[in-house]
């Protein structure tokens, strides 16, 4: 027969004292994020915000992923030294928590961004980000005026059409009454 023993607190405890040594030893380092996915438009700043949260001092590297291309954006250790490379070296901004801020935006930024941190122990965590940049297209914004005006020059002329067939109408009756009336009408005046 089977027994079933309830666990006491102080089994419940030791239990969590464990998972947390071992939690602590596997898995020093945390990355979070708000958002994952962003999406900007040319020449506009982007932010990706991270908190990262280690034992110790972390190397914190950013690196830039699209299509066959990988490049590294930056490497740095918060307070001791940040190293931004030549690419991107008038557009990030690089933040002790991790985070980085990405200005004046271009087509090419379009991709995957890494952030990987590691710890002097060696061990290391990395998470992902998607930028999406889209282009604005001003040749829509012209299309659009030019066809708006194009729009309107027509209803003018429609106006325009609809005002002269009426003064014409009303030109052609007027004609015809004239015409239809006798041309010798001699009316006698008639004393009262």
């Amino acid at each position: 027969m089977w027994h079933c023993r309830l666990w006491d607190v102080q089994d419940v405890a030791l239990f969590l004292n464990i998972m947390l040594y071992i939690c602590d030893l596997v898995g020093a380092i945390s990355i979070h994020s708000s958002q994952k996915s962003l999406t900007r438009s040319v020449q506009e700043d982007v932010f990706f915000s991270v908190d990262i949260t280690c034992n110790g001092i972390p190397t914190i590297q950013w690196t830039f992923m699209s299509g066959t291309v990988s490049r590294t954006i930056g490497t740095w250790q918060p307070g001791v030294y940040t190293n931004i490379t030549v690419d991107y070296s008038s557009r990030v901004q690089p933040y002790n928590n991790g985070s980085i801020g990405l200005s004046d935006l271009r087509l090419q930024d379009n991709g995957f961004y890494v952030v990987t941190v590691t710890e002097t122990s060696g061990s290391s965590k990395d998470t992902g980000f998607v930028l999406k940049v889209n282009e604005v297209l001003y040749e829509d914004l012209q299309y659009l005026s030019v066809s708006a005006l194009a729009l309107a020059s027509l209803a003018g002329l429609l106006m325009l059409t609809v005002w002269l067939l009426d003064k014409a109408y009303k030109k052609i009756v007027t004609w015809r009454r004239r015409s239809e009336m006798p041309e010798n009408d001699v009316t006698e005046l008639q004393p009262l």
